[in-house]
């Protein structure tokens, strides 16, 4: 069965809820105020409210300015396709999670100032426009929104908005930014469930993306949006659930020879009891003063192979919470016939059987999911290697190129046996119509 997108305007008559106002968290500053709109931008915006039904250039009166008070935005460094020597260290806007560099081979050319025309004109030309759904009236009605959340994003990775390179402009305004309306208007569908009064479950999205795919920085990004607009949100990964250095031993023991389980990774090497045990309390907490504690997983311990973290480290969270954000490799795979599998590699029919007890652990808790489709796996060993020569390039410690292609070969056996049941049929218990596919390219960007 071919794979549908849902379109996050399934009745066009309406106003999606991300084109509200956004009077919660903006403050009454004039529009020539904002940095990045001038004067002459004011005039365009006159312009762009024939586009709309509503006058947007009214919206645009209230836009957000910069604050000196550095304790209003969160401040991270991101990734390098955002800065040079970068580092994602904003523990508060990700769960407790220290995020480690994030490399890539995208240039760093400072693109020209754009006037907010401009800007208009590029986030309509959004490869995901057509996807989700949007039109250009849309993006004028909610124009101020585009703004301000470009604006939190250049903050959250230190960047100037006004020297934003193509590529950082890409990553912002084609990707991050729609897929967080689209996640709005999936978090507006799952409340409208429910009646005035009613204790609402939080929203788990499943993020299902292969390593290296620029997954983890999406979650960082979405995160961190929720977050500033007033939405209590935590985030968890497939690592967080990994065995213990000695449940990994054991699982060693137990499969002499088998080099997908000899390290941690495919399916068998989680603890499923901690995923279960996690993902039913995170799901209670609907109420202020509701709190639990998130686990994690050290993957420097015992030199690289990795220990579950003290649990005195991991973080907090606290209800109501509105969404949870659970983002892993192999979110979603499906248990295939035993035959195909061996077909594929001998060594991945155990990992197959493993598989069968997931849907449980882990899926069945995913009520909207968003999957990043890649053309060819190999992309995985090119990104992990641009990484490690990058970490090399500047003293830091990383694999060497052989290492680097043992470390990804334990994974391709699964993406090549899983990943096109996973992209022809969606994820294992999905729901067609609460699923967005999102194909990227060798640059990580949606095409």
């Amino acid at each position: 069965m071919r794979m549908e997108i849902l379109n996050i305007l399934s009745n066009p008559t309406t106003t999606p809820p991300w084109m509200t106002p956004l009077n919660t968290f903006y403050n009454n500053n004039t529009l020539c105020k904002y940095k990045f709109i001038s004067k002459y931008d004011v005039s365009v915006f006159s312009s762009l409210s024939s586009l709309s039904k509503s006058n947007a250039s009214s919206k645009l009166s209230h836009m957000p300015t910069y604050s000196s008070n550095p304790g209003i935005f969160p401040m991270c460094h991101g990734s390098s396709w955002m800065q040079e020597k970068s580092m994602c260290c904003d523990t508060n806007a990700n769960n407790g999670r220290k995020q480690g560099p994030l490399y890539s081979a995208l240039p760093k050319t400072p693109a020209e100032v754009s006037s907010v025309q401009d800007l208009f004109e590029f986030i309509c030309s959004g490869p995901l426009m057509d996807k989700l759904g949007l039109s250009k009236e849309m993006v004028a009605e909610s124009i101020d929104k585009w703004l301000a959340y470009g604006s939190y994003l250049s903050r959250l990775f230190q960047l100037n908005e006004l020297y934003l390179t193509i590529p950082q402009k890409a990553r912002f305004y084609h990707y991050y930014i729609p897929v967080f309306f689209w996640c709005e208007d999936q978090i507006s569908q799952h409340r409208s469930m429910y009646k005035d009064g009613d204790e609402i479950p939080p929203l788990v999205i499943g993020f299902s993306a292969p390593q290296g795919c620029g997954k983890t920085t999406l979650v960082f990004a979405l995160n961190h949006l929720f977050n500033v607009t007033g939405r209590k949100t935590a985030t968890i990964s497939i690592d967080d659930f990994y065995l213990t250095a000695e449940g990994q031993a054991k699982l060693r023991e137990e499969n002499p020879g088998n080099a997908l389980l000899e390290l941690r990774g495919n399916a068998g090497s989680h603890d499923l009891s901690l995923s279960i045990e996690t993902l039913t309390a995170i799901s209670k907490l609907t109420k202020e003063g509701m709190k639990m504690k998130l686990p994690r997983y050290d993957k420097s311990a015992y030199k690289g192979k990795g220990d579950r973290a003290d649990p005195s480290t991991w973080p907090e969270v606290e209800g109501p919470l509105t969404a949870v954000l659970f983002e892993g490799w192999m979110l979603g795979f499906k248990p295939l016939p035993a035959e195909f599998v061996k077909s594929v590699d001998p060594q991945l029919e155990t990992v197959n059987k493993n598989l069968e007890a997931y849907y449980d652990a882990w899926d069945k808790f995913i009520k909207v999911w968003i999957v990043i489709k890649i053309k060819d796996p190999s992309c995985v060993y090119e990104w992990r290697l641009q990484a490690e020569i990058a970490m090399r390039a500047e003293g830091k410690p990383g694999m060497s190129d052989e290492e680097v292609q043992d470390f990804v070969s334990r994974y391709l056996p699964a993406y090549n046996a899983y990943l096109p049941t996973l992209y022809s049929e969606g994820p294992n218990g999905s729901d067609p119509k609460r699923l967005l596919v999102i194909e990227i390219d060798e640059g990580r960007n949606p095409f």
